[in-house]
């Protein structure tokens, strides 16, 4: 692998899940691996799980971590070409990325959507412009459209959990008061859909996403009906892909005890953070169905696994 961009820089995603569980059981198996090494974080946006797993799995391969909160740490970034220079942004990315990969052996970044220019946001622009540009392997850490080490962390989760060998997994759309990226729902379409899974996503009308991520998944817009006999139920917000950025907001979509009861006791899956009694109801996600902290501690094998891969494939 000489990248980690999306799922299409895996040549078998199943290998990847494989190699996570393996390292989940013994995490130090690689720990001279990245010796005298160092991994560039680079954070446009805010994070939790995605910084700390990032961190602990780069300690648990040996790298030294460099984690730097551009905009916020460092000058203002400007990332359009053409720019006249006059204002708050004091430092041009294409400055900046080749400074800081110079001082890597590999660079992750993190970057949401605008939200308001789908043409831009879907062309991936700004990720494909920091590849472009970093002199090290780029790792994906979420962008405009995809997050594949949310994707991966969640596939992990699924094998280990899975009773049967092909469940019926729900990609359920759930309220928000804030407009959100369509990022991680069309990165679980595309992992899930990769290894051979059965999934359906369900929404309200007008909130279907992307047809190049929803691919030959089953589409519902009847929620109870979607959820019957289900074995893992994911949930997730996402904003309007049609209607680029709009929000939809319809308290009955949220996901409650009451609905899951159709399920086939269904494991509960959120990337996080989520917001309770609005996305998911705060009785269902104290119940033994829910799977999100476990889901979410998974994050740091998934990280190992596509540094160990990056690393013995790179040198």
């Amino acid at each position: 692998m000489k990248q980690f961009l999306s799922v299409k820089d895996t040549s078998d995603p199943a290998d990847l899940v494989r190699l996570a569980r393996d390292l989940k059981k013994d995490p130090f198996q690689f720990e001279n691996l990245g010796k005298r090494k160092t991994i560039g974080l680079i954070f446009l946006n805010p994070s939790l799980r995605t910084r700390m797993s990032m961190i602990k799995a780069a300690q648990l391969v040996g790298l030294n971590v460099i984690a730097f909160n551009l905009n916020q740490e460092g000058w203002k970034i400007e990332t359009e070409d053409g720019v006249i220079m006059d204002g708050d942004n004091a430092e041009h990315i294409n400055e900046a990325i080749p400074v800081i990969s110079s001082y890597c052996d590999l660079l992750a970044i993190r970057s949401f959507p605008t939200l308001t220019d789908r043409e831009y946001d879907y062309s991936e622009a700004l990720l494909i412009k920091i590849q472009r540009l970093s002199s090290v392997p780029v790792i994906n850490m979420e962008s405009a459209t995809v997050h594949p080490l949310q994707s991966l962390t969640d596939l992990v989760t699924i094998d280990e959990l899975k009773k049967v060998e092909r469940p019926k997994i729900v990609l359920s759309w759930a309220p928000h008061p804030r407009s959100l990226p369509q990022s991680v729902a069309n990165s679980f379409l595309e992992w899930t859909l990769s290894h051979g899974h059965d999934i359906t996503v369900v929404q309200p009308k007008g909130l279907e996403l992307a047809k190049e991520f929803t691919g030959n998944a089953a589409v519902s817009y009847n929620q109870k009906e979607a959820l019957s006999e289900a074995d893992f139920v994911y949930v997730k917000n996402w904003s309007s892909y049609n209607e680029y950025g709009s929000i939809y907001r319809d308290p009955e979509w949220i996901i409650s005890r009451e609905k899951m009861r159709v399920t086939n006791e269904a494991k509960l899956m959120h990337c996080l953070p989520v917001r309770r009694n609005v996305v998911i109801s705060e009785e269902i996600l104290e119940s033994p169905q829910s799977v999100v902290v476990q889901q979410a501690g998974n994050r740091v094998c998934a990280a190992q696994a596509v540094l160990v891969s990056l690393l013995k494939e790179n040198g």
